[in-house]
């Protein structure tokens, strides 16, 4: 696998900017080619231009049918030598022109640990459930609702006071760190998946 990554945003790009400092740190060893928006007020647009790296937006208003929207952004991504795919707050489902294009090698980063509480307000989700523990999970992405194969997660306790906003923002910093991780995890390329479970191999074990 390639160390190029294209990232898909809709807003503000925190995940985003989270990889850029990853792999300015050294901790990260990878190469950003595009940041692709649905969105042309989304904040993280401006992230990307001022980190340098190539922006291009997309709107779905501009075309027929989700599927050649997919197809379009699947496109944009191989023509810049894309191989994996990171999905940093992109509000949209992935279409199967974009699945069959990147087989595997599309993540997505979700703020609860999957598979409790998928989709929109997962924080508030939890906290109306009633859990102790809340978390991220970063995720191969399939056609399923947050439901593909499990990369990493990080658990974060929910306290008696907490409001959606305030978990939020502690789930937020331990996305900051664990996005990078799993993605470096899976451009190592020493996994693989048995069923819907990621493995590491074992010279990764060991390393």
């Amino acid at each position: 696998m390639s160390r190029r990554l294209g990232i898909l945003i809709s807003g503000r790009g925190s995940n985003l900017q989270s990889i850029i400092d990853a792999i300015s740190r050294g901790e990260l060893a990878a190469e950003i080619a595009v940041v692709i928006s649905n969105r042309p007020e989304a904040a993280g647009l401006l992230r990307a231009r001022e980190a340098g790296l190539e922006t291009v937006c997309l709107s779905q208003k501009n075309f027929d049918s989700r599927d050649t929207y997919d197809a379009a952004i699947a496109l944009e991504l191989q023509a810049r030598g894309v191989d994996l795919v990171c999905l940093a707050g992109f509000m949209r489902l992935v279409g199967r022109p974009l699945l069959d294009a990147f087989p595997q090698r599309i993540l997505n980063i979700h703020p609860s640990l999957l598979p409790a509480f998928p989709g929109l307000d997962a924080q508030r989700q939890a906290l109306e459930y009633g859990v102790s523990v809340a978390g991220a999970t970063v995720h191969v992405v399939t056609a399923e609702l947050d439901g593909g194969p499990i990369v990493l997660q990080a658990s974060v306790p929910v306290l008696p006071d907490d409001t959606v906003e305030s978990l939020s923002a502690r789930i937020l910093i331990e996305e900051h760190g664990l996005y990078p991780r799993a993605v470096g995890l899976v451009l190592d390329g020493q996994w693989r998946l048995e069923g819907r479970r990621f493995r590491l191999t074992a010279a990764a074990s060991k390393g």
